[in-house]
């Protein structure tokens, strides 16, 4: 079992005193390994560095936002030639228009773009949107699926009120006929349908959308006049150069994009077409540093990047020689080791392990070996990786599975499990 360095405890301690509970939201204590550090001091390139210098092959890549690799250097310095002219002005720069011409250019359902800073609000915008759009209240949505952490769609309810959730109806992912019946009973009042790309929810395996479902959410939509929302916070560029769904053939009204759009710097959009265009532009939303310069900057280099180089191609390949890998070394070890979702987006969970224990246990012992992995969220590659970190990767995953199958009498139910699926 690894431990938490001398400066990361000390850090703990400190913020023990001045910041509620210690750590807060995705990174709070109660939702990671005993041993895992909460305190970072860098990145670069596929590897991250703990507040006492300890070194990690990243595969949670900060939940997502680094997609070029950590501190890329093109993408840094348009941030940094930005921020040296100004970032957060008066009014945006021309970056602003810059990074809304290069989406509407590569997203085929996007003939206009907003900025915002985070995912939640660009989902919370996509409610508003459709909302105004057709004077509407009700949201389907399907159960289990993460949309952000406002109140109306966070996971864990404390301090929210059921007026906060009102006027929501839910259906099974991938599921048809729970569509149809959720629509049904949203009845003249659906504003719209949210759907994630694929099935994503932490704890469960992740499933690819079946093109069926995905047809049928865009029929009920122009049925009804409602709005069909992505959510392509997560796996905007993970999966396709355009929406997510446009892998299947569909096309929604309104995207919501966040993540690693500029490469980790802090940025968010909304993106629609023109039939929801009117209704966007007669809703209020702003925020501080919405229209800041530096990361709209770095955001149009990360979009030339996923345009012009072979990224996708590459973490594609990387991740199939880590699933190949993972899934010999496991049936070697006698383990059921189920890897689901897209493979630049895996998601790793054991067989026969309801209280995590097994995954808690595998992921300490990758962690001890210097590789980061998550026990119960997915995770994702990102194109600074090397068929030599995959390797590394495997190896420590092979030497993972021997410490777990040695000591499977030594593993007890993971403590922290009723504060992970509470709520």
């Amino acid at each position: 079992m690894t431990a938490p360095g001398s400066l990361d405890r000390s850090l703990r301690e400190r913020a023990a005193q001045v910041i509620p509970g210690g750590m807060y939201g995705h990174q709070s204590t109660a939702l990671l390994p005993d041993g895992y550090p909460q305190f970072f001091s860098g990145g670069q390139g596929a590897h991250l560095t703990d507040a006492d210098g300890r070194r990690y092959l990243d595969f949670m890549c900060a939940y997502g936002p680094n997609l070029l690799g950590y501190a890329h250097p093109g993408v840094d310095a348009a941030y940094i030639d930005q921020l040296r002219k100004g970032d957060a002005l008066t009014g945006p720069t021309p970056a602003m228009v810059a990074l809304a011409e290069a989406f509407t250019g590569m997203v085929t359902h996007a003939d206009w773009a907003l900025f915002c800073k985070n995912g939640t609000d660009a989902t919370s915008m996509a409610m508003v949107t459709a909302r105004a759009h057709t004077r509407r209240k009700t949201l389907v949505l399907a159960k289990g699926a993460y949309h952000g952490a406002a109140p109306w769609c966070t996971p864990r309810p404390a301090g929210t009120t059921p007026e906060d959730r009102a006027n929501q109806v839910f259906c099974t992912y991938n599921d048809i006929d729970s569509l149809e019946a959720a629509v049904a009973r949203a009845g003249d009042d659906l504003a719209a349908i949210f759907a994630a790309p694929f099935r994503h929810d932490a704890f469960v395996d992740q499933v690819e959308v079946d093109p069926a479902y995905a047809h049928k959410a865009r029929e009920l939509a122009d049925r009804t006049g409602a709005l069909l929302v992505v959510d392509d916070v997560r796996a905007g560029f993970r999966v396709a150069r355009d929406c997510s769904w446009s892998a299947v053939g569909v096309q929604p009204d309104l995207s919501s994009w966040g993540k690693c759009i500029a490469n980790g710097h802090p940025i968010s959009a909304l993106l629609g077409n023109d039939k929801a265009r009117a209704a966007a532009a007669s809703i209020y939303v702003t925020g501080s540093f919405w229209f800041a310069g530096a990361a709209m900057a770095a955001g149009v280099a990360t979009l030339k990047l996923i345009r012009e180089s072979d990224y996708l191609e590459r973490i594609e390949g990387l991740g199939a020689r880590l699933r190949h890998g993972l899934a010999e070394r496991a049936s070697g070890a006698g383990f059921g080791f189920r890897q689901s979702g897209p493979v630049t987006m895996p998601l790793f969970l054991f067989d026969d392990d309801r209280d995590l224990a097994k995954g808690f246990a595998w992921c300490s012992a990758m962690l001890g070996r210097g590789v980061y992995v998550h026990p119960w969220h997915n995770m994702f590659l990102c194109a600074a990786m090397t068929e030599a970190d995959i390797d590394v990767a495997l190896d420590a995953a092979e030497a993972s599975f021997d410490d777990l199958k040695r000591n499977r009498a030594e593993i007890r139910p993971a403590a922290k499990m009723a504060f992970l699926t509470a709520g």
